[in-house]
């Protein structure tokens, strides 16, 4: 399964829901979409996301680390995250 990306506005938050298997392959497309959120705040949805390698946690780490909120996250990656935070 491929990761699919979806981008919403709610509440004056940017928020993009991830869905399937994250991966190392899908960070780069992450980095430019976060990229371009440059103002306003930003949330990570990962409600739907199925499965996750360890670069893809270390970069929803740094994400976290700096300010990107991360919502609906799965208790297995959430205790992952906490473990990998820079």
């Amino acid at each position: 399964m491929t990761l699919k990306i979806d981008k919403a506005v709610r509440n004056g938050s940017t928020v993009i829901s991830l869905m399937g298997r994250f991966e190392v392959g899908h960070i780069q497309e992450l980095e430019n979409l976060l990229g371009l959120q440059a103002t306003g705040s930003v949330v990570l949805d990962l409600q739907e996301v199925r499965l996750a390698d360890r670069e893809a946690v270390k970069f929803l780490a740094r994400c976290e680390a700096g300010g990107v909120r991360l919502e609906n996250c799965p208790a297995y990656i959430r205790e992952w995250v906490r473990k990998e935070k820079p």
